[in-house]
């Protein structure tokens, strides 16, 4: 038998052994059987453990009640923090995330907070915009009433929604009456916010497709024919209703099919005639190679020439993999701006099968269309003229008197 593991064993015996023999002689009535015996073996069973863990290192120490470990707990355990001032987000009251709104609305949004501090939200309180769109909004709130650690309470501001579509999101904390910001969050440093989709009439300002033949096509030293003809090396640009894109499916507006010169880097540029941007305005299309068109690589381009000066407002690399791709470009940064915008197509090497098409192109502007313009077509009008009018003057005719 190994020494090692009968050494607890002896312990044990003799401890049994000299335990019984003090209990018989310090106490002259009879002993609790149950007491004595939980405290021995409670007893026995720590020295054995503490024997057996010096004795035979890295060996599974025997377990014992979750109770037994209850002194052992580390005093300096940190406790939950508490904070003065914190906030808890309940719920949007109004205008919850994502909330389409026209442009330039009126609104309220409203959130119910709760206190989770130790200090009361006094009249010194404020709700304050920190970041993001502030949507015209005040940069600072007071709150309704006095809240009290534990009390929710409803915070609103008043916001008007941006002027073009899109997107917004505008970031607030509070602010306490030593203009310390805290928030929502463990850490109360989180903001809360007010999310909303901004969306209203549009209509078609400017239609590529429709005036293609208004702009000036050329290559890389020569101006092309409008519309061009098809397979024609010096590239081309036509027409086409619903056309087949590289996917296989028809689209349902019309577009363009521009085809760069038949070259290294051949190209082909089509510059439209003037036009005045204005704010809000954008440029939308649709990039795809035509259908079957199996080695096509290309890349669109859109430029514009104002001042004497040409400038890219976007590019994108297309290649024949079976997919179209939606084009949207904010036109706000030229407003007021009259410019001429140029469509580009440049083969990505080789020219070869780069039939590249732009679906819908067109310039899209913010309301409602205005009403169409009639054209006066003059009509004559014959106003009969005077019909002169003739006195009749009697001259005197001399009568011949007979002499006497």
């Amino acid at each position: 038998m190994n020494s090692k593991r009968t050494a607890p064993a002896l312990v044990l015996i003799l401890l049994l052994t000299v335990q019984l023999a003090c209990n018989m002689g310090a106490s002259s009535g009879t002993p609790d059987t149950v007491a004595t015996l939980d405290g021995l073996y409670t007893a026995a069973a720590q020295t054995a453990t503490a024997a057996a863990a010096s004795a035979a290192p890295g060996l599974p120490l025997p377990t014992t009640s979750q109770s037994s470990f209850a002194s052992l707990t580390p005093a300096n355990t940190p406790l939950p923090v508490a904070r003065c001032d914190a906030a808890a987000f309940v719920k949007d009251v109004s205008i919850a995330d994502g909330s389409v709104v026209s442009r330039n609305t009126n609104f309220t949004k409203t959130w119910r907070l709760q206190n989770v501090g130790t200090c009361t939200w006094t009249s010194s309180y404020r709700v304050v915009f920190v970041s993001g769109s502030a949507m015209n909004g005040p940069s600072t709130a007071a709150l309704p009433a006095t809240v009290a650690p534990g009390q929710t309470v409803d915070v609103s501001v008043n916001l008007t929604s941006p002027g073009s579509d899109g997107h917004y999101r505008g970031y607030w904390k509070l602010r306490n009456a030593s203009s310390a910001l805290f928030g929502i969050g463990p850490d109360a440093e989180t903001a809360f916010w007010v999310d909303v989709i901004v969306k209203g009439p549009s209509f078609t300002a400017y239609d590529f497709v429709a005036n293609y033949c208004a702009a000036t096509w050329e290559n890389n030293n020569n101006t092309l024919p409008c519309p061009g003809v098809e397979d024609d090396d010096e590239g081309f640009v036509i027409q086409l209703n619903s056309p087949k894109m590289e996917n296989g499916a028809k689209a349902d507006d019309p577009g363009l099919l521009t085809y760069p010169k038949n070259s290294n880097s051949g190209f082909i540029t089509g510059r439209y005639p003037s036009f005045q941007v204005q704010s809000g305005d954008r440029f939308r299309t649709w990039v795809t190679c035509r259908f079957n068109a199996d080695r096509c690589d290309v890349i669109f381009r859109l430029d514009y020439r104002a001042g004497g000066e040409t400038h890219t407002l976007g590019s994108w690399h297309e290649i024949y993999e079976g997919k179209y791709y939606p084009i949207d470009l904010d036109l706000s940064s030229l407003a007021g701006q009259t410019v001429k915008f140029i469509l580009v197509v440049t083969a990505n090497g080789s020219a070869k099968e780069d039939e590249a098409l732009w679906i819908a192109p067109r310039i899209i502007r913010q309301g409602t269309p205005p009403p169409p313009t009639s054209t006066a077509i003059p009509t004559a009008t014959f106003t009969p003229s005077m019909t002169p009018s003739f006195t009749a003057t009697a001259t005197p005719t001399a009568t011949a008197s007979p002499t006497p």
